[in-house]
């Protein structure tokens, strides 16, 4: 709610206001010509500047600057810790450092890593610090089958490792120290002043309430059970004083406000906000990444998962992981807001609450997928402590309240999941009719959804294909239709950033999916399997190329396409399957993607012959050569030739073997508007290569010369995604992928090329 009220209520309440401060500290009054909410972005960075001035005051002597090889003195901007447990044999007993990877830098040219010094005198294991392509010895001491002492080889599984964490018994050590440079990154090994700088008592008032659900999967094995005991103390002083000094900045707003509650509390709203991000990246969760010598936040994915080596960062500099950095991107985010129409944020009970007049668009929660309200404690106990008396009401419980979240979690119900679904369930059902009972009817209602369908099953019902259908999409669209609705469109909406965690997981979605619902017509008919069957057919194509126009990702595809699939079956008052029954949901996904798989390989016969034999031959052997004899076959079957395929320019033959050359393979220098018998097959490799070997601009370049053949280069990059995703060849999929992705912005830029270029076709 917090975040809503920050995006649409407090940028237009306070639209065109001045700032109540100026830059030498003296306050201003009044209001002036101050476009949208630049002047609350101004004051939230001017407070935002008050409080990391202040925090450096209080806690600056507990991040000391280095010394650099050169003499020079450099700021400190992380410090990259090791947990240790000692070692299981008892005739060693060595401090154990448990650590996923020693590498620092991977880099081309500035490659470092840690160098782990086994000393078998004082029992314990020191660290230097490597350079150079060759890398560390070791990966690291930790494995999937547990972890290996450095000192005496000695096994220790993962039982040893939970039962010392869950004793307390588990340790960390400074590994390495990162510092400023005019040239990058510098990895300097320990020393006596950084380590006694982070030797510091916990805080007595840290937030030290017991991590719940789906924050305690993970974490609690190895005795990490509160949320205080997810940071090292000095992250914990940290936040604890901005924190602190988050409320006194509203007091000091008060005050220069000349006691405007409402301002003062929509100013630390957003630095509030600022603690929050820096607490994603300030905890023992966190890690380095070696790729780009900067830090992950700690829900990288939506979970407390355990780490061995994690990173502590400087929270008092301007860069990533910094409180200066959250509160400078959150100004800026703030400028550009809307602040059109004035908006009312409200927290009420979506089943049970009036939407009479109301546009009701909503992102619903998926199943028993996230655990929102347990995770969500992570930031709770921080904005509590910062915002209490902004938001006495909002922030009143202890941890956020969770009886009545709308997910399917057997831990709430003993253990019980057929109770949790069904409180799911019902619940569904529940918030879908009051809904579409009470919403406006001259505007539909919208679903977001950015979940893919994840589980593989069988149709169960004798056919031979299969299929995927998440039970969170099942139970969503049986609450859906019970409730009266039907789906009327699809909107595919890009809401995900690509290098997000979550988007290289198998549930991963680079969109969300809009379903457009609108309550079911009472002339709604009834059909059989096989006429819903015909109907998806007949409408399954045109969606398809209109989804493929939109540019909708084909990551994305065969889930955009279940809204005009479940339209038709909505749009039915039953499907009635040959045995009598109503057919279920999960049978009718079943049937929407396996009637895609059919469109899309039926508008193969759209491209020209020696494509087609491309596909054919790619989907049997993808680029590995196969024999001559099955690619003869293949080409008498499509009719073409191997000699021409050799000819055109993409096919490699000899000694009995045929294959597709890989792209990086065919000619730089090669044109369209010189080859005497052009193939989608090529314009479709070569302009990925070009994307991804130089940018889009290139791409477009020649895009721009092969005009309307571009439209089939981008359905056969559709189709060829297709392929290798179930062939579970993800180093092919991804850059078909990629150049259907950024198919919009390469016709921009394509369209925008000078006339006259030798276009071969023109774009109709």
């Amino acid at each position: 709610m917090l975040i809503t009220k920050a995006l649409v209520e407090l940028p237009a309440k306070f639209a065109g206001q001045r700032p109540i401060h100026s830059d030498d500290g003296t306050t201003l009054a009044g209001t002036g010509s101050w476009r949208g909410a630049q002047g609350l972005a101004d004051d939230v960075r001017f407070y935002g500047r008050w409080v990391r001035d202040q925090a450096e005051r209080r806690i600056g002597r507990l991040y000391p600057d280095t010394v650099l090889a050169n003499g020079v003195r450099a700021n400190v901007i992380a410090w990259l810790w090791a947990r240790t447990v000692t070692c299981p044999n008892p005739a060693c007993q060595a401090r154990m450092p448990l650590v996923h990877s020693f590498w620092l830098s991977k880099r081309k040219g500035k490659e470092a890593w840690v160098r782990p010094i086994p000393d078998s005198v004082a029992k314990c294991v020191h660290f230097e610090i490597g350079h150079g392509p060759k890398g560390p010895a070791v990966e690291g001491t930790v494995v999937r089958a547990g972890a290996t002492c450095l000192v005496c080889s000695s096994p220790a599984p993962f039982a040893h490792l939970r039962s010392e964490g869950q004793a307390g018994r588990l340790g960390v050590q400074l590994m390495a120290v990162v510092a400023e440079g005019d040239h990058g990154r510098n990895y300097l090994a320990p020393d006596s002043v950084q380590e006694q700088a982070a030797d510091i008592a916990r805080p007595n008032d840290a937030p030290d309430n017991e991590l719940l659900g789906k924050a305690a999967v993970n974490v609690p094995l190895y005795g990490i059970t509160r949320h205080a005991d997810l940071y090292t103390n000095r992250q914990l002083n940290a936040l604890c004083v901005f924190s602190d000094l988050v409320g006194e900045a509203r007091d000091k707003a008060l005050a220069d406000g000349r006691g405007d509650s409402a301002y003062a509390n929509a100013i630390v709203t957003y630095l509030a906000f600022a603690v929050s991000k820096l607490a994603d990246r300030h905890s023992t969760i966190t890690n380095w990444y070696v790729t780009r010598e900067s830090t992950s936040s700690t829900f990288a994915r939506q979970a407390l998962p355990m780490t061995w080596d994690f990173v502590e960062t400087q929270p008092l500099l301007g860069g990533t992981g910094t409180f200066w950095n959250a509160v400078d991107w959150t100004a800026d985010v703030l400028k550009y807001l809307p602040r059109g129409l004035a908006a009312t944020v409200e927290q009420a009970d979506a089943a049970e609450r009036s939407y009479e007049g109301l546009v009701v668009a909503t992102d619903p929660p998926y199943y028993d997928n996230i655990g929102y309200a347990d995770l969500s404690d992570y930031f709770y106990v921080w904005l509590r402590r910062t915002l209490r008396v902004a938001y006495p009401e909002l922030l009143s419980t202890m941890l956020t309240p969770k009886a009545a979240e709308l997910v399917a979690t057997p831990f709430r119900f003993d253990g019980n999941r057929v109770r949790a679904e069904e409180h799911f369930e019902a619940g569904f059902r529940k918030v879908f009719a009051n809904a579409a009972r009470h919403a406006n009817t001259e505007t539909p209602l919208t679903i977001f959804y950015a979940f893919k369908q994840s589980e593989a099953s069988e149709t169960g019902d004798g056919s031979s294909f299969r299929t995927v259908a998440s039970t969170g999409w099942e139970k969503m669209l049986e609450g859906l239709l019970a409730s009266g609705l039907m789906v009327t469109g699809t909107w595919p909406v890009r809401t995900e950033a690509s290098n997000r965690m979550l988007s290289m997981g198998t549930n991963a979605l680079a969109s969300s999916i809009v379903l457009v619902c609108r309550p079911r017509l009472d002339v709604a008919g009834v059909t059989d399997r096989r006429g819903f069957i015909q109907d998806l057919r007949g409408k399954l194509g045109h969606a398809l190329r209109d989804l493929r126009s939109g540019g909708v990702a084909p990551v994305d595809l065969a889930q955009a396409a279940i809204g005009p699939g479940m339209a038709v079956f909505s749009s039915y008052a039953k499907v009635i399957e040959p045995n009598g029954d109503p057919m279920h949901v999960r049978t009718a996904l079943a049937l929407i993607n396996q009637v895609l798989d059919e469109v899309s390989a039926e508008q193969e016969g759209e491209f020209d012959e020696e494509t087609r034999w491309a596909i054919a031959w790619y989907t049997e052997h993808g680029m590995d050569d196969g024999p001559f004899g099955r690619a003869d076959d293949l080409g008498r079957a499509k009719n073409v030739s191997v000699d021409g395929l050799v000819r055109a320019g993409f096919v490699e033959s000899g000694g009995g073997k045929v294959r597709l050359l890989d792209r990086d393979e065919l000619d730089p220098s090669w044109d369209p508007t010189k080859d005497s018998r052009l193939t989608v097959w090529e314009v479709t490799q070569h302009l990925v290569r070009r994307l991804m070997n130089e940018d889009e601009a290139s791409a477009a370049e020649l895009l721009a010369k092969v005009g309307g053949l571009g439209d089939a280069a981008r359905d056969l990059a559709y189709r060829l995604f297709q392929i290798a995703e179930s062939k579970k060849w993800s180093k092919e999929a991804r850059p078909y992928n990629a150049l259907a992705a950024s198919w919009l912005e390469i016709s921009r830029l394509a369209a925008a090329e000078p006339d006259g270029q030798g276009s071969l076709f023109s774009s109709s």
